[in-house]
């Protein structure tokens, strides 16, 4: 009978193993730039990506150095576009819809990336704040990408909601102006997807670690 539990209880234990090593999350800062607020009847026409450490529930990696980056600019989808946003950004439109890579090939090559970054756990995507840049990513991987988004539908990271519970304050209190002295990173805002990307995975290895403070005077 004990022989027959044991037996029972080795490959229950290799399971559990397996599903330990899936469940570490590897995550991804994201940006992306546009041509409006909404996709589909507006263009994402760049985004970038950046591997920004592991967790596994117990223990925080962040990497050595923010320099494994995906980047790329895409064609335009439609006609419709907004100047405020191109200015925001920078990008000329014009340059895109002759030189942009298609959107197919774009998430296709993202969705490669990301999984030859992936040898144990599952990704998830970072982004401050989630819904603008996570609205975008996945519209744009479920409509062009075949295998859809390699984060699914719901593996994701919301910064801004992170900083505001460990910080003890609002949301609405939580923008990136708010941000401590001591949670700041050193790699500047551009409005350029790689730099905005590696300067939002400095603060989320940074808010990361951060023990968190009660009644913050922000």
């Amino acid at each position: 009978m004990l022989q027959g539990i044991s037996a029972r209880e080795e490959p229950i234990d290799a399971m559990v193993r397996d599903q330990l090593a899936k469940s570490t999350d590897v995550y991804f800062s994201a940006d992306v730039e546009t041509d409006g607020p909404i996709p589909g009847p507006f263009s994402l026409l760049s985004f970038a990506l950046v591997y920004a450490g592991t967790f596994d529930g117990k223990t925080f990696k962040r990497p050595s150095a923010l320099d494994k980056v995906f980047y790329r600019e895409l064609k335009p989808i439609s006609e419709d576009f907004q100047p405020e946003a191109l200015r925001v950004n920078g990008l000329d439109r014009d340059r895109l819809c002759r030189e942009g890579l298609s959107p197919e090939q774009a998430m296709r090559e993202a969705t490669e990336w990301v999984g030859s970054m992936v040898v144990d756990g599952q990704p998830a995507l970072v982004a401050y704040p989630l819904s603008f840049d996570w609205t975008w990513l996945y519209w744009y991987f479920t409509r062009f990408c075949p295998t859809g988004s390699p984060f699914g539908y719901s593996r994701c990271f919301d910064l801004k909601t992170a900083f505001a519970v460990k910080a003890g304050i609002p949301i609405v209190r939580a923008g990136r102006s708010k941000i401590l002295a001591s949670l700041r990173p050193t790699h500047a805002h551009t409005h350029h997807a790689v730099d905005d990307a590696i300067e939002q995975a400095e603060i989320f290895a940074n808010v990361f670690e951060w023990q968190g403070k009660n009644g913050l005077d922000l």
